[in-house]
């Protein structure tokens, strides 16, 4: 393609990024020159993901393939949090192991994720898999002072690191304040946090030099990123609700440890509300992403979850999907008119007054990048492949050159392969007597037997083929 090419530029590309830890954009650059470390919070494999857990992989998979798409080399981290409180209360309810629990549902997180085009991890680490790695940091907590042994339980002391409340914004004494702390007065201050845990009746456990137990949460993701990634990352992200405490804890233990910032940009994707509610199940307006996928395709949902900014709460509802639907369903159209063209025009090499045109193309990539790399704004990124679309409707006709035709048909794939949609062709090969009926048809027409034409398209509507009679030719499409 003509123009500006983007790709492969290497570092300073000119992307920005919202860093949650200093509240603004800032220049994208990596540690390693184009390579990217990036650590997801993935999910706690007790359950099928909801929909607004699939608004964050959605997005986070988003952002990965576009700094792929980029010229980056991305190493991407989703953990597996595989045993919590949550695992262990499912465990006993269905009366199996914390492990058949584990995977069972991480099987069904793959199915899920793989339905909805999610790209698969570089590794999907599991907590249980870093046993030794997790004993090993905590006990470097402990030697150097940021963490206390109570009755097998190991704590951090969140007033050893001074820091501590940089992520949220807020000191130890209104996070206090603002916080429902489960009171337990063994620990030296309310809003320390359990790196061990000390077995309990009926739980999983592994030897420790603190006794039996298990890893706390936010100690899982730390070890996880720093023995995959190092101890510095590029990326960490997950959903605005780990903010706190997950992730002030993250970087408070890892800091501790490690002398070091322990990630460079901070990123959270916003909630998902439910017809103007927030989500829960108690209001009757929960849903698995396994029950939108049944009655919505993977590209329906990706353009409804990336049609908003990521840091700005979107609102589900049918009504918002079936928009989604209807402006992908537009799209698909301009795709099977640009396939119809290739197919069927007299001329194959560029026209001189399409130069213009196809210059056009590479202005609207342009376009495309430079909102894209304003922070990842998906939203406007489609907006510009709408645009785009409107123009190639009314520029492009069976009367176009097949080299402009494909030159479009490139370009709306390439501005949609970051966004993981508009990779589908709208050819289907129809078996050769419908295809055989179809010319009959037409031949008909020709003839001016309408009689015979009306009633071979009532047999192939009969089939589930609906024709349409364009200025471009006979279409068709499966009812």
């Amino acid at each position: 393609m003509e123009g500006l090419n983007y790709k492969n530029r290497g570092e300073g590309m000119g992307i920005k990024v919202y860093n949650t830890m200093t509240r603004q954009k800032e220049d994208f650059v990596t540690i390693e020159p184009g390579v990217v470390r990036m650590y997801v919070c993935g999910p706690t494999v007790y359950n099928y993901f909801h929909i607004g857990n699939a608004r964050t992989f959605i997005v986070f998979d988003t952002i990965r393939r576009y700094l792929e798409y980029r010229g980056y080399k991305v190493n991407f981290i989703q953990n597996f949090t595989d045993i919590d409180d949550k695992m262990i209360k499912r465990a006993n309810e269905e009366g199996v192991t914390v492990k058949d629990v584990a995977e069972k549902y991480i099987a069904e997180y793959y199915k899920d994720a793989d339905a909805l085009n999610l790209k698969r991890a570089t590794v999907n680490p599991r907590a249980t898999e870093y046993i030794d790695e997790i004993i090993n940091f905590v006990k470097d907590l402990v030697d150097k002072g940021y963490a206390y042994v109570v009755d097998g339980d190991v704590y951090f002391d969140t007033t050893k690191f001074k820091e501590y409340g940089k992520l949220s914004h807020q000191s130890i004494e209104d996070l206090e304040a603002g916080a429902r702390i489960e009171v337990d007065e063994r620990k030296r201050n309310p809003m320390d946090f359990a790196l061990w845990k000390a077995k309990k009746e009926g739980e999983p456990a592994w030897e420790s030099p603190w006794g039996e137990g298990r890893p706390g949460w936010h100690i899982e993701c730390s070890t996880m990123a720093c023995t995959l990634l190092g101890e510095t990352i590029d990326i960490h992200g997950g959903g605005a609700d780990l903010v706190f405490p997950h992730h002030e804890n993250e970087i408070a233990q890892s800091e501790a440890r490690n002398g070091k910032p322990f990630a460079r940009y901070w990123m959270h994707a916003a909630y998902l509300n439910v017809n103007n509610q927030k989500m829960s199940k108690s209001l009757n307006n929960f849903f698995t992403a396994r029950e939108i996928l049944e009655k919505y395709d993977a590209e329906v949902i990706r353009m409804f979850m990336l049609s908003g900014h990521y840091r700005n709460p979107i609102n589900f509802s049918i009504d918002l999907l079936e928009q989604a639907k209807a402006g992908l369903e537009r799209i698909y159209n301009s795709i099977s008119n640009l396939e119809h063209v290739i197919d069927v025009s007299k001329y194959e090499n560029l026209k001189e007054e399409e130069k213009e045109f196809s210059n056009k193309l590479v202005e609207y990539k342009n376009r495309f990048i430079e909102v894209m790399d304003d922070d990842f704004n998906t939203a406007d990124a489609i907006s510009v492949i709408f645009d785009m679309v409107r123009d190639i409707n009314s520029n492009i006709s069976v009367e176009s050159s097949k080299e402009i035709a494909r030159k479009a048909l490139d370009m709306i794939r390439d501005l949609g392969s970051p966004l993981a949609i508009l990779q589908k062709s709208t050819k289907e090969n129809l078996d050769e007597e419908i295809e055989r009926l179809i010319q009959e048809r037409q031949k008909a027409r020709k003839e001016k037997n309408y009689a015979l034409a009306d009633k071979i398209r009532d047999e192939l509507k009969q089939r589930g083929i609906i024709l349409e009679d364009t200025p471009q030719g006979v279409r068709w499409k499966r009812i």
